[in-house]
């Protein structure tokens, strides 16, 4: 070891967390008696050379000693460590008596949207080709359906932004609806700081005050759940106040007529008192919309995890459209993807209804197009399954009888978790494959060890739509294998070789550009040399002389007639109501220091430091009201089950409303209250508010 002390070893990779993908260099520095590591930004068009903590730190759950290194199978209630030969025995053995006991469809597939392209394709591909079953989804139903969802039905497309992260500070209105950049996607801000400083008018919606929130103009603090509704009091502003581009409505749009008779019928008052927002401030953020030059919306999960999301997603994108604000410089629509590769992880065949290229599963066309890029029959591909939470439900009913999860901690992430809880519990087999010692993993029979973001490269698709490649030079450790490897070397245990017959990753991108061609996801056009080259290439890209399109929808939207489509939306309420049992509304969310269930970032031992428990938030008039001092420990119940987390008492909330981030299991999981239902277009369960009720943990005497 001494004969390598001072030399470096310097790594080109990029962040594993959010949407942005921020690029860096991860330098190792070898000493004599442990090594030391230093983190340096990379400059990329979209984070503009900026990490956050997250990414600063990203290296520690990397090279964590809690890493799994090994396969290793259940014994006596017990893990045990196996080879790989072993592994694949079983997983053969088990999956092929429980077909043919079952059918093929009794075992299920859970995947994962911090997947790169090139393992979510082959996952889906694994799925359909390798076990031939239907059911198979992802948990990127939680983060993106309902943006998904509604950008296919009004634009024909859907892209995370319909134009680029640069064009922000050209926006002279801006609304952030249900979105904490600022926590979230901290290295977009100086985005919005440059736009202020520009003069931009900046509307944030959220039930609290954020770091985000702190930045706008004007802050609407909407009740949770009622964001449809908001939207329709602003929309009959537009419409009453003449702020509607009419030109652009009536060439390249439809439904206009039926949105104007239905905002006819809308009373502002009721708007108002519904939705929890005064009427001037109302009038005030659709004004400041209605009359900027140019301006853009973003969403994310609080409008989107809500039993109505699609539809109130549907509703911004109408403000959008009738202003005409989309497919010009400074104007469009995005959606703030809240996972690595959400957008690129739907793309290709993860969820329940798509194949390659967002290509529909049950359209002849489509389906032959990709059988025969597989080398199938079409008639050989199954049909559509379920969505993530139905899959558990599916599960929990035993017509799921085994479950392989990748990148995935399905026991945390879904809605009312104790069920979930029970259902994987009833599983004849359970493999999960990961980085680390899950939630869901510590219930598994096999759990096969997987590679982090430092060893394995492949392609992954940002926020805007741009597909970046992320290089990874650093050797796996001990006997762990990348995701792709996994799923070829299952398939061969199962007599499917030819079907996966790759030797690395890029011959995976390869077959994925071909299968993606003509598709509304087209990324034939993109190659790796094109990749390093460029930095990144915007899909679709159907050609390798095509540039991308950075800015989409300038002449025409992706219907057929290349009209926009408009649609009249309800008034929605929550689907669970507050009662003198459960009084308070529960909104969840996320904190700066972690990501998703955690598993990674409470593998880091800088952010675990920052963030090592879970909090309510409360109000404390409300607080007061049920006895709850700050810091102390609190049981939140609903209908479904209680967690235990300690108070936090502010006035940056809503008196009738707690929050509680999701990072954390076990007692501290949010998800063992939240609420199951699911939105029924998009099948996105509504995360974002439930009936609670919070009570000291120990009573005061």
């Amino acid at each position: 070891m001494e004969a390598f002390a001072g030399q470096e070893h310097v790594m080109d990779t990029q962040c594993p967390f959010c949407s942005v993908q921020c690029k860096m260099q991860v330098v190792e520095h070898l000493g004599k008696e442990r090594n030391t590591y230093t983190v340096l930004p990379k400059p990329n068009a979209a984070s503009e050379g900026r990490l956050c903590i997250k990414g600063m730190n990203a290296y520690q759950h990397a090279l964590s000693s809690d890493r799994l290194t090994y396969p290793m199978a259940k014994v006596d209630g017990a893990f045990v460590r196996v080879s790989w030969e072993e592994a694949y025995r079983i997983i053969q053995s088990n999956f092929t008596q429980i077909g043919q006991q079952f059918g093929n469809d009794a075992i299920g597939v859970y995947g994962g949207g911090s997947l790169t392209n090139e393992s979510a394709y082959l996952l889906g591909k694994f799925a359909r080709v390798a076990l031939r079953t239907k059911y198979i989804d992802y948990n990127g139903r939680f983060c993106m359906s309902a943006a998904a969802s509604a950008g296919n039905k009004a634009f024909g497309i859907d892209r995370g932004l319909t134009n680029q992260l640069s064009e922000i500070p050209m926006a002279k209105c801006i609304i952030l609806a249900g979105t904490n950049i600022a926590e979230c996607q901290p290295t977009l801000m100086p985005y919005f700081t440059r736009a202020k400083e520009n003069g931009t008018f900046i509307i944030a919606i959220d039930p609290r005050n954020t770091g985000t929130t702190e930045m706008a103009d004007l802050h609407l603090k909407v009740k949770p759940g009622m964001d449809a509704a908001l939207v329709n009091g602003m929309l009959k502003v537009l419409v009453d106040e003449a702020y509607v581009d009419e030109s652009f409505a009536r060439e390249r749009t439809n439904g206009f007529q039926e949105l104007r008779e239905h905002l006819a019928n809308i009373d502002l008052n009721d708007i108002a008192e519904i939705t929890g927002v005064p009427l001037v401030q109302i009038r005030q953020a659709a004004e400041a919309f209605g009359k900027a030059a140019t301006g853009m919306v973003f969403t994310a999960r609080g409008v989107e995890q809500q039993t109505d999301g699609y539809m109130a997603v549907r509703n911004f994108l109408n403000m959008v459209l009738i202003t005409g604000k989309i497919g010009k410089e400074g104007c469009g629509y995005g959606a703030i993807t809240g996972q690595g590769n959400g957008q690129g992880g739907r793309e290709h065949g993860q969820k329940a209804d798509q194949l390659p290229g967002y290509r529909s599963i049950e359209n002849p066309i489509d389906r032959a197009y990709i059988a025969e890029v597989w080398g199938v029959k079409p008639d050989e591909l199954p049909g559509k399954g379920v969505s993530a939470y139905e899959m558990m439900e599916k599960v929990h009913e035993e017509e799921i009888r085994a479950l392989f999860v990748m990148g995935s901690n399905p026991l945390v992430s879904n809605p009312n978790a104790n069920f979930v809880e029970e259902g994987l519990s009833k599983l004849k087999f359970l493999v999960v494959a990961d980085m680390f010692l899950s939630e869901t993993a510590r219930m598994a029979d096999l759990i096969l060890p997987t590679s982090s973001y430092l060893e394995n490269e492949g392609t992954l698709t940002n926020m805007e739509g741009r597909v970046l490649l992320r290089e990874a030079s650093r050797a796996v450790m001990g006997e762990v294998k990348h995701d792709w490897e996994i799923l070829c070397g299952i398939a061969q245990s199962l007599g499917r070789e030819s079907y996966f017959s790759y030797t690395n990753v890029e011959q995976i991108f390869e077959e994925l550009r071909i299968a993606s061609r003509g598709g509304l996801a087209d990324y034939y056009g993109i190659t790796y040399d094109r990749l390093r080259r460029d930095e990144g290439v915007y899909w679709p890209c159907p050609s390798l002389d095509h540039p991308g399109e950075k800015r989409l929808f300038e002449k025409e939207f992706a219907h057929p007639g290349g009209k926009a489509e408009l649609i009249a939306v309800d008034n929605h309420f929550p689907d669970e109501q507050v009662s003198g049992e459960f009084p308070l509304y529960l909104t969840t969310g996320r904190v700066l220091s972690h990501y998703l269930t955690g598993v990674q970032t409470r593998r880091s031992h800088t952010l675990a430091a920052r963030s090592f428990e879970s909090f309510m938030e409360i109000h404390p008039k409300t607080a007061q009201k049920y006895q709850i001092e700050d810091d102390s420990l609190i049981r939140l119940e609903s209908k479904r089950g209680s967690i235990v987390v300690r108070s936090k008492l502010t006035r940056e909330i809503r008196e009738d409303t707690v929050f509680v981030p999701m990072h954390w299991g076990g007692i501290q999981n949010v998800n063992k209250v939240t609420n199951q239902a699911l939105d029924p277009t998009c099948k996105m369960p509504g995360f974002k508010v439930c009936a609670v009720n919070a009570r000291p943990l120990v009573e005061s005497m």
